[in-house]
């Protein structure tokens, strides 16, 4: 089955300047892959005539479907309705369905209807209204050569209600499309190129219409497995024989399936085994503690935290000795395995972890720089500490720091980490 492809433009130079982010296309992206149409390309316009007639007559060579938003506005910048009317080779009408919903909006706000929010409702001749029950910009349908072209507003809650109404179905209606299946495997603990490098012959004998994706991101590598087909039950079961596979070559480094962030994972974990977490946090200033409270229901693992930011705090909290700040200081093994160790005992938690380090910019020193971080587990049979190593910026420092610790509770619940 041939392939059916779209390309994505968004107009508005608020887009190009960067005082907006575009989130419309990531969320057509998806749902147009959930529907079997793949996006081969996504462009974004200024403002100006010339550059979005451009924009459409490349788009026309390439894909079979044009989806348009932003410049739908009352103002004179947006100019997207005029050049889609000279484009298509006709005028501007006024649609009466549309006019009619505009006044009941602005009837509903007490809001008066101005002559500019009336010359919204004038919309090309040619084309298929798409109704806007959100917002008073309509959007425009066009068909010419076997392609369709949909313009809609660049306000995403408008655009998201017009497209789920009214253009994916008759979208699905219009092309027959194939079946476009994911998998997601997530990762931690592994690097890009080496987990390449492991995978490396099982990728090389993917079937030709399954593909992998490497998705690099803070807290691993996100694999994900894109499978085409014609028969929906066929390509879910080579899909899943694929994932099958690959779970027994990286089995350590895999920590979920689907979109399920690393804290989720963990929280899964202490939930299954009935244990309790708390942290003792220096470096780490709470993010940690904010990791696993952005888990709906965590309350049933995470008993509680200390910023023992100040040596004081380390002492008068959580019972760290003197004696070690002072010969070993604060960002050592001693003292994380006191702050781990200590902090479980005080809240009486199956597990104690802590973080202590040089964030930065400043702090450092020859013989601990910058992004020299130690980190602890400890449970009732063990303490494990590690040292870490960063050179990053100190945010990054500190969200690393948080996703080490949390992929270090995962080993040890999974027992695959030694002391």
């Amino acid at each position: 089955m041939k392939a059916v492809i779209a390309e994505i433009i968004t107009i508005g130079d608020e887009i190009l300047y960067g005082q907006i982010v575009d989130t419309n296309s990531a969320w057509l992206g998806t749902e147009l892959t959930n529907i079997g149409i793949k996006v081969k390309q996504i462009t974004s316009v200024s403002d100006d005539a010339a550059h979005i007639v451009s924009a459409l007559d490349e788009a026309s060579n390439r894909a079979d479907i044009i989806l348009i938003t932003g410049g739908l506005g009352p103002t004179k910048d947006d100019l997207t309705k005029h050049v889609l009317a000279d484009y298509f080779h006709t005028t501007l009408k006024l649609h009466e369905p549309s006019l009619t919903d505009i006044a009941v909006i602005f009837e509903r706000r007490g809001i008066e209807l101005t002559e500019l929010n009336r010359q919204q409702a004038f919309l090309p001749e040619s084309c298929k209204p798409v109704r806007n029950v959100l917002g008073t910009a309509p959007g425009m349908w066009f068909e010419r050569e076997g392609k369709v072209y949909v313009s809609m507003p660049g306000v995403p809650f408008e655009m998201k209600r017009m497209m789920t109404d009214i253009v994916l179905p008759n979208l699905k209606v219009s092309f027959k499309t194939p079946e476009i299946m994911h998998k997601v495997i997530q990762t931690t603990g592994i690097a890009e190129s080496i987990l390449a490098d492991k995978l490396e012959d099982w990728e090389t004998n993917l079937p030709p219409h399954i593909k992998l994706a490497y998705l690099p991101h803070l807290s691993g590598v996100r694999l994900r497995l894109t499978g085409t087909g014609d028969d929906a039950a066929i390509l879910e079961k080579e899909l899943q024989a694929e994932v099958t596979k690959l779970a027994t070559i990286i089995p350590k480094y895999i920590f979920a399936f689907g979109e399920v962030s690393l804290e989720e994972a963990v929280g899964s974990l202490l939930k299954e085994q009935n244990l309790t977490i708390a942290t003792a946090e220096s470096c780490t200033g709470g993010y940690l503690a904010h990791k696993f409270t952005s888990v709906p229901g965590s309350s049933a693992y995470f008993i509680g935290s200390i910023i023992a930011y100040h040596n004081e705090v380390k002492i008068r909290e959580l019972n760290v000795d003197p004696e070690t700040l002072q010969q070993q200081g604060a960002v050592s093994e001693a003292c994380v395995r006191e702050m781990a160790e200590n902090v479980r005992r005080k809240f009486g938690t199956s597990i104690g972890v802590a973080t202590s380090g040089i964030a930065g910019p400043d702090g450092g020193t020859p013989e601990k720089p910058v992004g020299t971080i130690w980190i602890a587990y400890a449970d009732e049979h063990k303490t494990i500490a590690r040292q870490l190593n960063y050179n990053k910026t100190r945010l990054l420092n500190i969200e690393f720091t948080a996703l080490v610790v949390l992929n270090l509770i995962r080993q040890s619940l999974n027992t695959t980490v030694e002391e």
